[in-house]
């Protein structure tokens, strides 16, 4: 390998020796190499969430994760990134009995260079391409990833950005839609445009449309000023709708005749405005159930999906959860003012094993959890297994914390009317037909609310 060639290759050198560490150092960066320190396999393991070394040079002894294990680790989130262990003359055996395990080779302590710069070349020709041939493209920055799945999808991204077709992005909750909108509009023409984005299902209809469109003074009743909406404020730019499927049926027409005309009028006014605006929108709802239940346009989907991205759930990007971990971990323990460098091999094991319903966000708030309960540098499996626990107790989809409380909040009022269905219906405000098909939904019986003559004696 020419020195050219070594200026673009990241190494990863971990010692807990700083001298050996400096040593190593000046080797391979006199060979071109840009050289990448850890004094641990814990901070390794955070140091390859922001990097993407091509090898790693360990040392086999280590306080906390040895070798072997940051080995392991590293092999089981990229089993084709080459590992060179560093060990002392008296521990060959254990070197000799790791290359069985997949270990790429060993050097004994203390080192030549010239063996060492073989060994490097040797393993660098032999790794193949970088795991992420496009992750020096600032658009993609943002978006940390491993997965075949996700460079796929990354690079429909890059064609997709090449035009101002729309874009539906599908996935789950907590997947990173709206990251991946982001990069669409960062690889497109209109990057240095605004990027503005509006959740569609969190606000109101009637101010849904006075956010989208904007309205003139006096349009209605507290319209004190005149309100530019989002589509202007997005002229140039990229308009993101997030979570399209929630849109009223009124706001999709006049969404739709807004796309069809490329132009738009702010409520209570008599004169349009042209677009000059991308529109990218997501959903995690399945549009096409959504038109067969006529609650969604099927004119405006079609207008909407000229190209369909799908983001995969991480349960299917599980080689993706080292990385992620890593970097979260890394950037909430410099925002909370913590001293946590890593996981431990078990905790780690726990993160990739398990479900993850709640997809990327979930897996965000269990490392934060554990960061903040942290009272030793590295994280234990049994602080990561709790935080799963707590944030598998609070995941509960809308629908089902909606059932839960309309459950808890009928059979309140039930207990304090003694089971009087006539006035826990009057104390909710509905009529007593409406009541009784909510008691029969939760399957509750008034009766069992009655209290008997001696328990209200009692």
């Amino acid at each position: 390998m020419s020195k050219i060639q070594a200026q673009q290759t990241p190494v990863l050198v971990v010692d807990d020796d700083p001298d050996l560490l400096r040593l190593m150092t000046l080797r391979l960066e006199a060979a071109g190499y840009r050289v990448l320190t850890a004094q641990s396999g814990e901070e390794a393991l955070s140091a390859m969430a922001a990097a993407h070394p091509r090898l790693v040079i360990t040392d086999l002894r280590m306080a906390g994760m040895d070798g072997m294990a940051l080995f392991e680790a590293i092999h089981a989130a990229h089993p084709t990134l080459p590992v060179i262990i560093l060990t002392a003359h008296g521990s060959i055996s254990d070197a000799v009995a790791a290359t069985r395990q997949g270990v790429f080779g060993y050097l004994s302590k203390p080192f030549d260079g010239q063996a060492l710069l073989r060994e490097v070349n040797k393993a660098i020709a032999l790794a193949g391409p970088p795991d992420s041939p496009m992750t020096d493209e600032p658009w993609r920055n943002e978006i940390l990833t491993r997965s075949p799945l996700m460079e796929e999808i990354l690079s429909r991204v890059r064609l997709a950005a090449s035009t101002d077709a729309g874009v539906l992005i599908q996935g789950e909750s907590g997947t990173g839609k709206e990251l991946l909108a982001q990069a669409i509009h960062r690889a497109s023409h209109r990057a240095s445009g605004p990027f503005v984005a509006i959740n569609c299902g969190a606000i109101p209809e009637q101010l849904l449309e006075s956010e989208l469109f904007g309205h003139v003074k006096g349009a209605f009743t507290g319209a004190s000023r005149d309100h530019v909406g989002l589509f202007q404020a997005a002229a140039g730019g990229t308009l993101f709708l997030d979570e399209i499927g929630d849109m009223p049926a009124a706001l999709q027409m006049k969404l739709l005749r807004a796309l069809q005309e490329k132009e738009i009028r702010p409520v209570g006014a008599t004169r349009t405005f042209r677009l000059d605006v991308r529109i990218l929108c997501a959903t995690h709802r399945d549009l096409e159930a959504e038109i067969a239940a006529g609650r969604f346009r099927e004119d405006l989907y079609y207008r909407l999906k000229v190209i369909t991205l799908k983001l995969p759930p991480l349960a299917e990007r599980r080689e993706d959860i080292p990385l992620l971990a890593g970097h979260f971990l890394s950037t909430l323990a410099r925002q909370h003012g913590k001293s946590v460098h890593g996981l431990s091999p078990e905790a780690m094991e726990l993160l990739i094993a398990a479900a993850w319903p709640g997809n990327i966000r979930q897996l965000y708030h269990v490392i934060e959890q554990s960061v903040i309960l942290s009272s030793t540098p590295i994280i234990s499996a049994t602080l990561v297994e709790n935080a799963i626990q707590r944030e598998k107790e609070h995941l509960a989809s809308f629908d089902e914390a909606r059932k839960s409380f309309e459950k808890r909040y009928l059979s309140q009022l039930l207990r304090t009317t003694d089971g009087n269905v006539t006035q826990a219906a009057k104390l909710a405000k509905r009529n007593r037909t409406e009541f009784y098909k909510l008691l029969q939904r939760h399957q509750l019986d008034p009766g069992l609310f009655k209290r008997s003559k001696d328990e209200g004696k009692s």
